[in-house]
């Protein structure tokens, strides 16, 4: 039996590496996962010996409260390595955690492919280094990243965003505000808060007072959509009397997105799922003063939404730091609700984005070059086993 250690540390992450395990045990037999993840690569079979919600950790600041911790899990992962021996290993984004990881499991003798490559054409383009030296194979899933790893020497491939794969919506919209008792004559806006509990408690004050003053201008669904790996009272203890009518949903997420009005999202993958769900959409992020100001000193960009970037320009509203405010939510909301020439443009980048995306099988090409890589690592594992005379 070939084990290969797969890491992911993000909710979209966990979902690619679902996707990866199970279209390797469809071309390949014999292949046995083990690592940190979630519930998805759970039901995918993976072993889990970490829950992803431990790495989930956003700012430096923020890490340092939590350092201890990571530090454990990380010396646990590569004791468990050292006595399994994978034939190779699959790290998914989560840079600060991976490439660390990947230093020390490459020194082993471990090849590494890492999927999602980490934003070195937004900031801390150093990291290429260290992706040179321990990165057997990198898999992009965006198209424009090939030439920057070209010009880099490094191995990697593109293999299209697993997105593509999953946005699937069973529902039609009439039947998902049915079944949640949502009224078809009032707007619906569909609420995305942040994929981590930190993500959560830093964002709902804001939110709920800037969806109070939305409410008192125009009549509307509110529907909260949650990660399915947080409690859903971190959102129902933080609704004030006026939003207790509120929905929560940690699941159908692609049908609550499209049956929006409006999206509302915190910057990172759901803006790209609202997006090429061709759902118009605001964005805001906030973490904590002090790692903004440092932060913002190594970022190459001036855009913080993966659509902005994407486009090259200002499509989605972008609410980031002090910008974000419960006035601004609102007005912004309101802008893009009433104005068909604002939700116009989106639609027409929206589905240039998309066309961009492409239609790859990203899981299945993922799964070819873990498969590859696995056959190379084979040869050199039986030698290295071959009892000496």
């Amino acid at each position: 039996m070939t084990s290969v250690l797969i890491v992911a540390g993000e909710n979209s992450g966990e979902q690619y590496g679902a996707g990866l395990v199970r279209a390797v045990r469809r071309i390949r037999t014999g292949v046995r996962f083990f690592g940190i993840g979630g519930r998805e690569m759970d039901r995918a079979g993976v072993e889990i010996l970490h829950r992803l919600e431990d790495l989930a950790v956003v700012g430096v600041f923020e890490v340092l409260s939590r350092l201890p911790r990571l530090r454990g899990i990380f010396r646990s992962l590569v004791a468990e390595a050292q006595v399994r021996r994978p034939a190779a290993a699959v790290l998914i984004d989560s840079p600060d955690f991976n490439l660390r990881l990947a230093k020390k499991l490459k020194a082993a003798g471990v090849p590494v492919l890492y999927y999602v490559s980490p934003t070195v054409w937004a900031w801390r383009r150093g990291r290429l280094k260290t992706i040179r030296r321990a990165v057997s194979r990198m898999l992009l899933i965006f198209p424009f990243e090939q030439a920057l790893y070209d010009r880099a020497g490094i191995s990697a491939t593109y293999v299209g965003h697993p997105l593509s794969e999953y946005l699937t919506v069973r529902r039609p919209r009439e039947r998902f505000l049915r079944s949640h008792g949502l009224n078809p004559r009032h707007k619906l806006v569909a609420v995305l808060p942040g994929s981590r509990k930190g993500e959560v408690e830093r964002h709902m004050s804001v939110l709920t007072r800037g969806l109070a003053l939305l409410k008192a201008r125009m009549p509307l669904n509110v529907l909260f959509v949650l990660a399915e790996n947080l409690d859903p009272q971190i959102l129902s203890e933080r609704l004030p009397p006026g939003l207790k009518d509120a929905n929560i949903v940690s699941r159908n997420r692609y049908e609550a997105l499209a049956a929006a009005d409006l999206v509302l999202s915190a910057c990172g993958t759901a803006n790209l799922e609202a997006a090429m769900l061709g759902r118009p959409l605001v964005t805001f992020y906030r973490i904590s003063p002090l790692t903004y100001f440092f932060g913002r000193r190594l970022v190459r960009i001036n855009r913080f939404s993966i659509v902005n970037i994407l486009a090259g320009r200002d499509v989605v509203p972008e609410l980031i730091q002090t910008g974000f405010t419960p006035e601004a939510v609102c007005d912004r909301a309101l802008e893009v609700l009433t104005d068909a020439g604002i939700r116009k443009t989106m639609d027409s980048e929206f589905r240039r984005l998309r066309k961009m995306m492409g239609r790859k099988k990203p899981s299945l090409a993922a799964a070819r070059e873990l498969g590859k890589l696995l056959d190379a690592a084979e040869p050199s594992r039986l030698r290295a086993e071959e009892p000496t005379a």
